[in-house]
């Protein structure tokens, strides 16, 4: 069996945690967080030495960091990957659109607010860097979601997962999603897909 190291409250670990529920795969979770120096642990980098979260540490006791990877190895042959290759590239792009131009922003800024680890670099500047980039970030999303159900073709797919974590919980990070309705709706069908669990579910939880 799969484990997954990571932090429970996190986007990115929460990626793969939605995917492999939506797949209704069985899978471990083992806490491992910045906040209290877990990632920077001699143990925990002797798995990975970039001493990032989320890791996926297969039966065979390989190990995968980045959250995006992690989704297009699990994702591998199931319906959240599109057969045809421009779809698949498609697909492909907004998952580095979320890592280079939302993320940095969406919850970036989340962070900023919500973890008193990170007041000293919240500064007003930073604050404001990150609302204008989220909020370009998701005025990208909007532009798509306002005349499609999905980010690629029509059905779900890994972009969707990728973008779903740190967008839903937007608010958080001082984002006004009033004015997004395409994004509002599209998640909503997100939560309604079978098998869908909230960030704070846990196998065996």
């Amino acid at each position: 069996m799969i484990t997954i190291h990571g932090m429970a409250d996190s986007g990115n670990c929460y990626k793969p945690r939605l995917l492999m529920a939506l797949l209704g795969r069985p899978f471990r979770h083992a806490e491992v967080s910045w906040r209290d120096g877990g990632t920077a642990s001699k143990a925990f980098r002797q798995k990975t030495p970039i001493g990032k979260i989320p890791l996926l540490e297969t039966g065979d006791g390989r190990f995968l960091p980045e959250s995006n990877a992690i989704l297009c190895h699990l994702g591998e042959g199931t319906r959240f990957v599109p057969d045809d290759a421009f779809e698949r590239a498609r697909m492909l792009a907004w998952m580095f659109f979320e890592q280079y131009s939302h993320e940095p922003n969406v919850a970036v800024r989340r962070s900023l607010l919500c973890y008193p680890e990170m007041a000293d670099v919240a500064t007003p500047e930073r604050l404001a860097s990150t609302l204008r980039g989220g909020n370009s970030a998701l005025e990208v999303m909007e532009e798509r979601l306002a005349g499609h159900d999905w980010l690629v073709g029509d059905a779900p797919s890994l972009a969707d997962i990728a973008l779903y974590a740190y967008t839903h919980v937007a608010d958080e990070g001082g984002f006004d999603l009033a004015a997004f309705a395409g994004i509002r709706g599209w998640l909503a069908r997100v939560t309604a897909l079978d098998g869908y669990r909230p960030r704070d579910w846990l196998p065996g939880a």
